[in-house]
């Protein structure tokens, strides 16, 4: 088994334990005594969730779930949309407004399922009144281009929307049940796909404040909305979530331990960082490059051979124009640099199988790639300036490539040093 061999092992383990099946299974809700069970979801995993319930699920149900263009999967019952991601588009309209009208007129009796993972914020838009879906795209845009952490673009995004934020789980009489694959570091399920059935207790002063901090440039009618009452979304002890419950199914400390119990067992031992690290790409890189090297140079503060693991969510702030790759193979890239020479083999992707905008989950890194980089007539810190690292792998053969994967537990990056 090569070095790579055993790094892929490592992310299909991880993948694995993340499986919906398993906690779906582990949280399944009883049916309603005289009423529906109707299924509701969003994510780039809510269609293999709803596969996996209606494997399940005993009695009737119906419902829609809404998931990125591409990862959709047969199901018999629940009707999947479609729509795009990471930017919003009218199909993700669409689908939110059939989401709100497939529970609107449910009753005490009945139950609603809520299928919850990582990308449905992008995938729901739904502007308040005054504002427009080319709002919530530019919203999003700017988000995506400002180095900012999830939770702080979930804060913003549920003040500027009529379904995030528990809104969703408000406009039903109907007691809701959601389970939640987690892609948030530190697994607050209110802000998983910015909580559409989960409240929380940030306000529209919170928003404001982030829109300060990372400078966000927004249309003034947002900011508008943001200073107004109408901006505030429902608090954890509304009322109206007396009955509801909800289960973070699987999440990123679940599958570093899988992947863990792999490395182990082909005599490397592991050593999980943490599951929630956030913070700029390529600054992160820098970190996990530099204790990479102290293993390699000195066996310490681990002995060789040695994987290093950790999760949670990086972000990636644009430099360059017209760049294609995502926040894993810019921390790719920016390891490749700084662990040039060394005996060490790297590999960092999406657990969704889709890493920012290209088709790839990732890409592999070694002490090598920097000099065959070169080789290749590239300039391996100017692709990293112009945020390009998709286009350096791909040259040099090393991107990662799972198609999706049907579950989504955020970042996965795992640093082999012999």
């Amino acid at each position: 088994m090569t070095d790579r061999d055993l790094l892929e092992a490592l992310f299909a383990a991880a993948v694995k334990a993340a499986d919906p099946l398993t906690g779906i299974s582990k949280h399944l809700p009883s049916p309603p005594e005289n009423g529906r069970t109707v299924v509701i979801g969003a994510g780039k995993g809510a269609a293999q969730m709803a596969a996996a319930l209606e494997s399940v699920w005993a009695g009737p149900l119906s419902g829609i779930v809404v998931t990125r263009y591409g990862y959709g999967c047969e199901t018999r019952s629940i009707e999947i949309l479609e729509a795009s991601h990471p930017v919003p588009d009218a199909a993700g309209l669409a689908g939110a407004r059939r989401l709100v009208e497939a529970v609107s007129g449910l009753s005490g009796q009945d139950l609603v399922i809520a299928l919850i993972c990582g990308g449905g914020s992008a995938l729901l838009p739904a502007p308040p009144e005054g504002l427009t879906l080319e709002d919530e795209i530019a919203l999003n845009e700017t988000l995506l281009a400002s180095g900012a952490p999830i939770s702080a673009m979930n804060v913003v995004r549920k003040h500027l929307s009529t379904i995030k934020g528990g809104r969703l789980a408000a406009a039903t009489q109907a007691r809701v049940v959601s389970l939640i694959v987690s892609d948030i570091p530190g697994d607050n399920p209110a802000f998983v796909a910015s909580g559409p059935t989960i409240p929380d207790a940030t306000t529209r002063q919170d928003a404001l404040a982030i829109v300060e901090q990372y400078r966000l440039k927004l249309p003034e009618a947002m900011i508008a909305h943001l200073n107004s009452p109408a901006a505030d979304a429902p608090k954890p002890d509304d009322l109206v979530f007396a009955r509801h419950e909800h289960h973070v199914i699987a999440s990123a400390g679940v599958s570093l331990a899988a992947a863990a119990d792999v490395a182990r067992a082909r005599g490397v031992t592991p050593y999980i960082l943490s599951d929630s690290v956030e913070g700029e790409s390529r600054d992160v890189a820098l970190v996990h490059a530099a204790l990479a090297r102290e293993v390699a140079l000195r066996d310490r503060p681990f002995a060789r051979p040695a994987v290093l693991l950790s999760g949670g969510e990086t972000t990636v702030t644009l430099r360059g124009k017209g760049g294609k790759g995502g926040r894993n193979g810019e921390f790719a890239l920016a390891l490749a640099l700084a662990i040039d020479g060394y005996d060490v083999t790297a590999l960092a992707a999406d657990t969704d199988g889709m890493d920012g905008s290209e088709t790839n989950a990732g890409a592999f890194a070694d002490g090598t790639t920097a000099r065959r980089l070169r080789a290749a007539g590239l300039d391996g810190r100017r692709l990293l300036d112009g945020n390009d690292s998709f286009s350096g792998f791909r040259a040099i053969g090393d991107v990662f490539t799972t198609g999706p994967t049907g579950t989504n537990v955020n970042d996965f990056r795992a640093i082999l040093v012999r």
